[in-house]
């Protein structure tokens, strides 16, 4: 990847619905040149899809939640099925495996205290294997940035 695919991913980052020639002009390629950039990027899974950046606020999920998560057990198998389980929360936006004091940080978008209490009673506290939790609501948010380029 060189300079000329750095500008483009930073184009595409931004706007992802630019044309190949409002591409093509912020980088100085023609089209082609610039699709076929963008095209192996594909296949080479640098740019894996694209999408569009929804506002939780306009949504109705004004609040953000991050939440620890130690399990009772580190088996293959419970890692597994904790992990199957969370696919299928959708208010479990975000989750990682991490190292350190606890094993999973979660990031869970609700509407309110409310609606995480609900999310914790009906789904979260059903889940077999979970030792602790700690919840912690995200106040502001004072960085959002797009991959480093």
């Amino acid at each position: 990847m060189d300079a000329i695919d750095r500008k483009i991913l930073t184009v595409l980052q931004a706007n992802a619905r630019a044309s190949l020639q409002e591409i093509g002009q912020a980088v100085g390629l023609s089209t082609s040149p610039c699709w076929e950039r963008i095209r192996k990027m594909e296949l080479g899974g640098v740019i894996e899809g694209y999408t569009v950046r929804l506002s939780a606020q306009a949504l109705g999920l004004a609040d953000t939640v991050l939440v620890q998560v130690t399990l009772d057990s580190h088996s293959d198998n419970t890692l597994e099925k904790f992990g199957e389980v969370l696919a299928a929360i959708p208010e479990v936006i975000e989750a990682y495996l991490v190292s350190g004091d606890y094993d999973y940080l979660l990031r869970v978008a609700v509407k309110d205290t409310r609606d995480y209490e609900r999310l914790l009673r009906e789904k979260l506290y059903k889940i077999r294997g979970i030792r602790h939790s700690k919840s912690s609501f995200v106040l502001r948010t004072l960085k959002k940035a797009d991959l480093p380029l």
